[in-house]
């Protein structure tokens, strides 16, 4: 399931990051890596504000489409 469609305030396992490598790589780097578990803290406009290895990251619902939980 992507994450677009994850709870607010739910925990969940990250079970694959898809995309591009250029995508892949740069959302590795903001901690989205298979396994992290991660937090939805918020849907603004579409936009998700999520919880991942102690920080928080805002993402567009572009490439949160890409994250699978």
């Amino acid at each position: 399931m992507p994450l677009t469609f994850a709870k607010t305030g739910e925990s969940n396992k990250i079970k694959k990051v898809g995309g591009n490598p250029q995508t892949r790589k740069f959302l590795e780097n903001l901690g989205f890596v298979v396994g992290s578990i991660i937090i939805v803290v918020s849907e603004v406009g579409g936009n998700l504000i999520i919880n991942v290895k102690d920080s928080r990251v805002a993402i567009g619902k572009d490439m949160a489409a890409k994250i699978l939980i």
